[in-house]
This record gives structure tokens, sequence and C-alpha cells, in this order.
């Protein structure tokens, strides 16, 4: 069993920034995919940024350039590092991990950007 927990969400203005953490805890295996997917209310889950144990990494096309993804493999922690951030990121962020087949998620923490 696997449990995600997120913090750093909050509400922010635009032009801002905020830095949201995922701590894994469990049966974790070294080599897994840990990121960040966000829902927006009407609006389909979508990926924001992914990073492999390797450190490969994906982001998608609307936050390139002002987000960055990190782990730290010793602790089962990502961050996604969130600037310039915009209404439109307005959003529930998610933790996601995927290993040998399987995907868990985090509760969510809110992002809200907004004047």
């Amino acid at each position: 069993q696997v449990q995600l927990v997120e913090s750093g969400g909050g509400l922010v203005q635009p032009g801002g920034s905020l830095r949201l953490s995922c701590a894994a805890s469990g049966s974790i295996h070294s080599i897994n995919v840990m990121g960040w997917y966000r829902q927006a209310p009407g609006k389909r889950r979508e990926l924001v940024a992914d990073m492999a144990s390797g450190g490969n990494t994906n982001y998608a096309d609307s936050v390139k350039g002002r987000f960055a993804i990190s782990r730290d493999n010793a602790k089962n922690t990502v961050y996604l590092q969130m600037d310039s951030l915009k209404p439109d990121d307005t959003a529930g962020y998610y933790c996601w991990l995927t290993q040998n087949g399987l995907e868990y998620w985090g509760q969510g923490t809110q992002v809200t950007v907004s004047s």
C-alpha cells in the first residue's frame, strides 16, 4: 500500500509563486514515476508534470517554462515549483505515483490564482 500526502496549496495573486510537496510512504519501489495532475471545475483531469526516478521529466505545454518538477528519491518526495501563476492555473492539484503497473493518488490540494 502507498500513501501520498500533498501540501503547499493556497491562494496567490497572478504572477505569484507556490511550491507543492508530496510525500510518499508505504511500499515504494526504487523504479517509479511521480508527478502532478490538476483538475479545474468542469474540466478533465490533466497531467501537469511528472518525473521518473531516473530523472526524465514531462510537462504540459501550458506550464513549460513556468513550472519545475523535482524529487528527492531518498525522501520519496516530489515537488512542483510553480512560478508566474495565472488564473487558468486554478485547480485542484493531485499527486500521483505509478509503479509496477499500479497507480496511486493523493487527496489533492487546492491552488487558487486570483487578485
